[in-house]
């Protein structure tokens, strides 16, 4: 015999978001964003900050793609007991609210401008969601990555890149794959061009907000200069940075005699290492060396009139301890945090950014970060605090 079941018509697809909802009340992430961000409105009737976000959050975790899409989800959201989001508009209006003036830095060599966005109340804000949500535990030693992600963007204020695209070029740090902090800047900017003052205050945020200590630094050869490294090793006990090479640098790799065969990443390659004295006056630093054949598309080993040749990779290192293949591999574990860039492009919006100017579009930036690291962390679902 055939069973009938009347069902509610009120089930819906998307009734796995109502649990995050539940960890979004329950850690009272409402009063910790008002905490940080003030009161919006003198009514008290706007929608306050912490709804703002949350129609944002749970509108990408349901799979939309654009700020619009909140409109499609929202009569999903409010089926869930005293719920009240806002819509898109709404949501637009709020996250403008937010912005926060550029700095504008002047190149001494060209003349020319460059504007920096520093979203200082919503890093503030992030890390303390971290620690609100215990992902990175106070007194922890911990490491840091820094990148650099251009974003394609055809905004009024965006700037032509060497990217060959109009766009924004934001720096973002990230320990253990979660985003701890991140600054916007024109597509046009030199990653190197005042990235010491970047990481100054991503760097000293961090450990005066989670109360941890940088206990290894690690970024590409967009961080190799003077300013940079002076910079890092003031805030961190070790660092690791992507040295670029020169013709003379490769010359010099070309005398050394003195090389180890390893293997790393289940490729065969030989490593030195030697000091460098000219970066700062008065510092000797490590730099690590490691030489592998160049091979042509039939895997065999090219060579010239003085033999094979090779591909140099350089790391500049204050760590004199550890031997080069333990450096060589650590760093190169730092191409996980790159992931993140790939997620916040895909699943949170990155690619299609709402507003016409980089301050605006910085505040959804952020947001995204806070969504992405915080309530879709695995690490944070296996302590049974989310879904």
């Amino acid at each position: 015999m055939t069973k009938v079941a009347i069902k509610n018509e009120n089930i819906t697809s998307f009734g796995g978001i109502y649990h995050i909802m539940d960890v979004f009340s329950k850690l009272d992430f409402e009063k910790l964003t008002e905490s940080v961000l003030g009161k919006r409105g003198s009514s008290g009737k706007a929608f306050r900050h912490g709804s703002i976000f949350g129609s944002l959050f749970f509108s990408y975790l349901c799979g939309g793609d654009c700020l619009e899409d909140i409109n499609a989800l929202i009569g999903q959201f409010r089926q869930r007991p005293n719920t009240l989001l806002p819509g898109a508009d709404t949501v637009g209006r709020g996250l403008k609210e937010l912005a926060e003036e550029n700095i504008v830095y002047k190149s001494k060599t060209s003349s020319k401008s460059y504007s920096f966005n520093t979203a200082e109340k919503l890093n503030t804000l992030l890390l303390r969601m971290i620690r609100r949500m215990g992902l990175i535990k106070a007194g922890s030693h911990v490491d840091l990555d820094f990148d650099h992600q251009f974003v394609p963007a055809n905004k009024f204020d965006a700037k032509y890149s060497y990217k060959q695209d109009f766009g924004y070029f934001p720096g973002w740090a990230s320990i253990g794959g979660i985003i701890v902090g991140g600054e916007n800047r024109d597509g046009n900017t030199n990653v190197r061009f005042h990235q010491e003052d970047t990481l100054r205050r991503i760097m000293d945020r961090v450990t005066s907000e989670l109360g941890v200590v940088i206990e290894h630094f690690r970024a590409d050869c967009g961080s190799f200069s003077k300013e940079i490294v002076q910079a890092v090793e003031q805030r961190c006990n070790t660092f690791y940075i992507r040295a670029a090479n020169c013709g003379n640098r490769c010359e010099e790799f070309r005398q050394l005699k003195e090389w180890k065969s390893v293997e790393v990443g289940y490729e065969k390659c030989d490593v030195t290492s030697i000091s460098m004295d000219s970066l700062i006056e008065g510092k000797s630093y490590r730099l690590v060396v490691q030489r592998s054949p160049l091979k042509d598309k039939d895997g065999k080993q090219q060579t010239d009139m003085f033999g094979v040749i090779y591909t140099y990779r350089c790391i500049l290192t204050n760590d004199w301890v550890s031997t080069e293949k333990d450096i060589i591999t650590f760093y190169n574990e730092r191409g996980a945090s790159e992931k993140n860039f790939d997620i916040q492009n895909n699943d949170f919006g990155w690619s299609h950014l709402p507003f016409s100017f980089m301050a605006e579009n910085m505040v959804f930036h952020d947001g995204y970060c806070h969504a992405e690291e915080l309530l879709s962390r695995p690490s944070y679902q296996r302590k049974g605090q989310a879904v």
